[in-house]
Parts: structure tokens; C-alpha cells; sequence
């Protein structure tokens, strides 16, 4: 009989309960509850990067920032610069526009001139000058007695030396006039005294023409400037009044502005919500008048505040304004007197100057009539007796001074040529009686005169 052993045999597992195992294997893995450490650190550590990306990002930004906020203050400051660059520009155009409109305005200046000299002095000395040919023979120097001589004894004289040419025949006339006494002479002499009276008579007429002419010229001259000044001044007032009608009062930029008062804060503040409904400027400016009427004294206390520190502030501001004019006005007129002083020292240089010029002429004048008359004058010779004209204007010049005091010579001389053309001829005749008698005197001293030079 075979014996039956203990120990079971082994049973093969299905292949249904292996695929059952390998289903509870994923099911495990997949839950979250029993997922593994390791996917846990690997979510942490994505986290921190993301977390350094944005703070490294958040710090570009702020750096962006700031620099863009750099440019906007450079450009808000460029602007501002602009702005005032402008706003001079604008004060200076309009400076410019006035003056262009003054100039315009000069331009319309006509002047109502009655011109009463036809003929200025320039032009009546150009003709005069054209003229000298022709008027010649009336103003010509009276000949000497010797000439006087020589035209009468000329022909025999030439009769005599046919031969002679005019030098020859001169020196022969000369030798004879030397021979000559004084009687043979006197009838010459007395020739060449008339003649030269009729001659000084015709040159102290023209003289005193000129003289008047000149002084009727100055007279008329100052008369249509005094006329042409008035009409101008007048012009120019009537110019000011039209312009300070048109023009506007130019604005200093740097004068701080006046502040706002209390109603006129309260007013801004309400204006934005009021236009936000559509309503007009004249119903806004009615119902913020109205609301600040019906406001208590609490609900105006803090725009009353507001407005007193505007005020401080605008005060101090002024201050401030008022020291930099002050400042600006005082450095202006240090300049302008050190200008002042510059052009003082170079006016004192030219005129020490001309001072050194004038004493030189003045001294070679003097040393050159010096040397002349002590060549040529005799000082035993009798001097020529004044004119009548001249002992009347020796009367006459202190009168003339009083009347016009700080006037110059020349117009000094031409006033008494005036006075003495207006004097009568009894008047004349005093100074032509005084002249005669000086003139004969004269006669006879140069008479005694040549008498002692010829017995010499």
C-alpha cells in the first residue's frame, strides 16, 4: 500500500489575482495621500524660483522707474525754461511792436512851415562868389598915388626910351618919383584919399549888408526851429495819448502773483462739479456766490485760513521782489555813473587837448604879426584915425552886451551894425564930425611925419 505524504502540494496562482495586485500598485501611487516625499520638494523649489524671478524683475522695475522719472523732471525742467524763454520773447516783440508803431507814427509827422528866407546865406555867399567878376570894377582897391602918377607919365616916359621894356621903364618911373617934392605929389595923394573914402565907404555897405544878412539868417533859423520843436512836441503828446489808450500794461513774469481770497478758493472747488452738470460761466459764478452767502462762519473758517497763508506767503515773496528790484535799480545807476565818469574824462582829454592846439595857433600867430610888424613898421609912424562906425560901435557895445548877455562877438558886431544902420543922420553926423577932425589931425602929423623922413 502506498503511503500518502503530509505536506500539500503547491497551487498555482491565477492570472486574474496578478492583475488585480498590479492595479492596487497604480492605485497607490497615483493617490495624493500616499505620494512620495520627493514630488513634494520638487513643487518647493519651482516655487522659489518663480518667487526670485519676480523680485529680480520687481527691482528692474523700480531702477526703470526711477530713471523715467529722472527724464520727466529734465524735460519738466527744459520746459519751464522754454516757457519763460517764450514769455520774455513775447515781452520784448511787443517792446518792439511800440516802437515800430512810434516809428509809423513819426512818419505821419508833417510839419506847416512858412519859409520867409527864399535865399539861405550859403547861397547868397556862392553867388557873391559867381558874381566877383562881374561887380569887380565897383569894389576895386583905390590905386596909390604913385600908380596914379606912373598911368599919367607913362607915354613920355616910353616916348623917351623907346627901347625900354616894362621893367626898365618902371625903374625909370620909381627913380623919377623920388625926385618929386611934396606939392608935386599932394594932388595925387589927394586923389588917392578920395578914392579911398568912396572905396570904404562901398566896402563898409557890403559889410553891413553881410552882417545883417547873417543876423536876419540866425533870427529866422532859431524862430523855424522853435516852431518845428513845438509842432513836434505837440505830436508827440498826442502819439502818447493814443498809445497808452491801445496799449496794455507789460507784465514783470518775476512779480509774484496776488493770492486768491477765501470766496474765490471756494469758488475753484465748486466750479469742476458745477461745469460737470453743463451749466454756463454766469450760472456757476450765481450759484457759488449764492452758496458762499448762505455758508456759516465754521464752514468758512478753513478757506478764511487757506487765504491768510496765501497771503503770508505772497508777502514774504514780495519782500523778497521788492530787494531784487531795489538790488537791480542800484546796480543800474552805479553803472551808468561810472559811464558817466568815462565819457567826463574823455570829454576833459579832448578838450585839454584842443586847449594845447588853440595855445600853439595862438602863439605862432602872435610870434609871426610880432616879427612882421617889427620888420615893416616904423614906430615913429602916425597911426590911422578909427571911422566913425567904429567910435559909435565903441559907445555901443556895453548897451549891446546888457541886452544880449553870453552872445558872441560876431554877433555883437553884426547887432551894432543893426543899430547903427537904424540911427539917424543927426545921430551919424556927431561920429562923422568927430572922425573928420580925428582924420585931419592925422593929415597933418603924416605930413610932418614925411617932412622929417625926407630931410633924414
Amino acid at each position: 500500500m502506498a503511503t500518502v505524504s503530509s505536506d500539500p502540494a503547491p497551487v498555482k496562482k491565477s492570472r486574474n489575482s496578478r492583475k488585480a495586485l498590479k492595479e492596487k500598485k497604480e492605485i497607490v501611487e497615483s493617490s495624493p495621500l500616499l505620494s512620495p516625499v520627493s514630488g513634494k520638494g520638487k513643487e518647493t523649489k519651482s516655487f522659489e524660483k518663480d518667487l526670485m524671478e519676480m523680485q529680480a524683475m520687481l527691482e528692474k522695475m523700480k531702477i526703470e522707474k526711477e530713471k523715467t522719472e529722472d527724464l520727466l523732471k529734465e524735460k519738466d525742467e527744459i520746459l519751464k525754461k522754454k516757457e519763460e524763454e517764450l514769455e520774455t520773447k513775447d515781452v520784448e516783440q511787443e517792446k518792439l511792436k511800440m516802437e515800430l508803431k512810434k516809428l509809423q507814427k513819426m512818419k505821419e509827422f508833417k510839419p506847416s512851415m512858412t519859409f520867409a528866407f527864399t535865399q539861405s546865406l550859403a547861397q547868397t555867399e556862392e553867388d557873391k562868389k559867381g558874381k566877383k567878376k562881374k561887380d569887380c570894377a565897383e569894389t576895386k582897391r583905390p590905386s596909390t598915388p604913385y600908380i596914379l602918377w606912373c598911368k599919367d607919365n607913362w607915354n613920355e616916359v616910353k616916348k623917351e626910351n623907346p627901347e625900354a621894356d616894362f621893367k626898365e621903364t618902371s625903374n625909370i618911373l620909381g627913380a623919377k618919383w623920388r625926385t618929386l617934392s611934396l606939392e608935386e605929389k599932394k594932388p595925387y595923394e589927394e586923389k588917392y584919399q578920395v578914392d579911398k573914402e568912396a572905396y570904404l565907404q562901398v566896402v563898409t555897405k557890403e559889410k553891413r549888408e553881410r552882417e545883417a544878412m547873417k543876423l536876419l539868417d540866425e533870427e529866422q533859423k532859431q524862430k523855424t526851429a522853435m516852431e518845428l520843436l513845438d509842432q513836434y512836441l505837440h505830436f508827440v503828446q498826442e502819439a502818447e495819448q493814443d498809445n497808452k489808450k491801445k496799449a496794455k500794461k507789460i507784465k514783470d513774469p518775476l512779480k509774484p502773483k496776488h493770492p486768491m481770497s477765501a470766496y474765490l478758493i471756494y469758488a475753484n472747488e465748486r466750479r469742476a462739479a458745477l461745469k460737470g452738470e453743463n451749466k454756463s460761466v454766469i450760472e456757476v459764478a450765481k450759484i457759488t456766490g449764492e452758496e458762499w452767502k448762505n455758508l456759516s462762519e465754521e464752514q468758512k473758517a478753513p478757506y478764511d485760513q487757506m487765504a491768510k497763508k496765501n497771503k503770508e506767503i505772497y508777502l514774504q515773496e514780495m519782500e523778497g521782489y521788492k530787494k531784487t528790484k531795489e538790488e537791480e535799480t542800484m546796480s543800474q545807476k552805479k553803472e551808468e555813473e561810472e559811464l558817466m565818469k568815462l565819457h567826463k574824462q574823455e570829454a576833459l582829454q579832448l578838450l585839454k587837448k584842443k586847449e594845447k592846439t588853440d595855445n600853439i595857433i595862438k602863439k605862432t600867430k602872435e610870434t609871426t604879426k610880432n616879427k612882421k610888424k617889427n620888420e615893416n613898421v616904423d614906430p615913429n609912424k602916425p597911426k590911422k584915425p578909427t571911422s566913425s562906425y567904429f567910435l559909435f560901435c565903441k559907445d555901443a557895445r556895453k548897451s549891446v552886451l546888457e541886452e544880449h548877455p553870453g552872445i558872441n562877438n560876431s554877433t555883437v558886431t553884426a547887432h551894432m551894425s543893426l543899430k547903427w544902420k537904424e540911427l539917424g543922420e543927426e545921430e551919424k553926423q556927431v561920429y562923422n564930425s568927430k572922425a573928420a577932425e580925428l582924420m585931419e589931425a592925422y593929415k597933418k602929423e603924416v605930413e610932418e611925419y614925411n617932412k622929417t623922413k625926407t630931410s633924414s
